[in-house]
This record gives structure tokens, sequence and C-alpha cells, in this order.
């Protein structure tokens, strides 16, 4: 549907933010950042769902830099925490169910977002535990609870990696769900649990430092240990030495 850009071993979408809230109503949206991306470099399980996604979109100043250096530019960042406001604002019909975040969070984001359109829009919530994977009954909780909601819309927050596998494993098994956004973070955002960085710094490409500061315990795996990886294997990329470690070569 959209033009495919080629981060690594990442094909993403060159799509705009309004281009993305108007025409996308139905699927799996991935939102591409950096921790993620270098998760793709080893989860070959991960790795392996990506031909499932609808729509895999740019959500990292880096990665758009990187697009730009390729000499194939994206239209924009089109990160989840942007998109998700845009989306309940324009599309009033939906409902949807919240899955993720600290015990208590998702339920703050719920009266939040319903405040903001006027309507009961997030009609149910579920905080997973952090080892919700080894707990089926927990598991089959979050299944009946999704369902029982009659939501539309799933809004899923548990890790990067770990909500994509949750939506393909267990999406036979929500046959009401039309559109999953597995957007981690956008949950603080909405709950006001976590402060969204001023405009600048996000236009800057320093989100990254802004998160690192006010959560250090959080993202200091994801912001150190994995970026400066990244960028030696853009340069890879960039010379065209870069391999796919789960295919062939790269063929630019």
């Amino acid at each position: 549907m959209y033009r495919k850009v080629r981060l690594l071993n990442v094909d993403v979408d060159d799509v705009g933010m309004d281009e993305l809230v108007e025409t996308f109503r139905q699927g799996v949206m991935l939102t591409l950042h950096v921790d993620m991306i270098m998760k793709l470099q080893k989860d070959r399980e991960f790795y392996q769902l990506l031909p499932e996604f609808d729509v895999v979109t740019c959500d990292s100043q880096i990665l758009t830099v990187a697009a730009r250096l390729l000499g194939t530019p994206l239209k924009q960042r089109v990160s989840g925490s942007d998109y998700f406001p845009r989306f309940y604002n324009r599309d009033a019909s939906v409902t949807v169910f919240i899955c993720g975040g600290a015990p208590g969070v998702a339920e703050i984001a719920r009266k939040n977002v319903n405040a903001k359109v006027g309507r009961e829009m997030i009609v149910g919530t579920s905080s997973p535990s952090r080892d919700y994977e080894g707990r089926p009954e927990e598991i089959e909780q979050i299944i009946a609870d999704i369902n029982s909601s009659g939501a539309t819309v799933l809004v899923i927050g548990l890790g990067g990696g770990r909500q994509e596998k949750f939506i393909f494993k267990y999406r036979e098994r929500l046959p009401l769900i039309r559109l999953y956004l597995p957007l981690g973070g956008t949950i603080d955002y909405e709950a006001e649990s976590l402060k969204r960085p001023p405009a600048w710094i996000t236009n800057a490409g320093l989100e990254w430092l802004y998160r690192l500061l006010r959560e250090p315990r959080q993202r200091w795996h994801r912001y150190i240990v994995h970026q400066p990886p990244f960028l030696y294997l853009l340069a890879r990329q960039l010379t065209g030495v870069y391999r796919d470690p789960f295919g062939p070569k790269f063929k630019s």
C-alpha cells in the first residue's frame, strides 16, 4: 500500500501521519524504533512475524536520519504517542481496550481519554503481571476481559517484541478486534504518569536522552546498550556489507 524503505532487515512504510490516520482502519501496526530494530537482529521469532504486520511506521528520529543517509528519506517520523491522540480524536465510533502499563496506569489512561473525547471510548483495561506469559490462567482472563468489553481496537503495551507476539498468538481468539495497536509507552503518556518532552527535544532527536534521564533504570539498556551497535550496523548498511542475520545479504 505504501512505498517501502529498507532499514537493516526491516521494510518500513513511507507513510505520513495524516495519511495513516485517514487510511489505516484494520490490521496490525508496528512502530519501529532503535530498540525494536536491534531486537529484530537477534529474536528470530519476532523477526518471522514481520510479514504479518499491515503497516510498519518509523517511530524514531534517529531512524529517519538513517533513512536519509541511505538515500531513501521517509516522509516523517510517525510515533505511536503522536498517532494515538489523532486516532481517538478522529474516529469517534470505535471502542478501545487498553492492555498494559503498571497497575492502575491503564485505568487512569482510560479516564483521561474518555474525558477528552466525551464518551466511553475506552471500554476496558488490563494490567498484566510482568511474568504473565507463565500464567495460563492470567492469559485466559485477559482474553476474556477483552472479548467481554466489546472493543474493536486493542492498544497493547507489554514491551517491544512481547506485545507483538501476544497479538499474533491470540488474535484468532479475539474475534471482535479489528485494529491492533502495540504502542507501549503511549499508555503512560495518556495516563500522564510519564510527561511528554517538549517538542524541541523530540524534533532534535533527543527524546531518548530525556527518557533516559527520567527513567534511568527502565531505559538504560534500550538507549545505552542498543543504540551504539545500531550505529555500527547502519555504517555497514551504508557501505553495503550489512548482512541480515536471518536471511540473505542485504542488497541496496
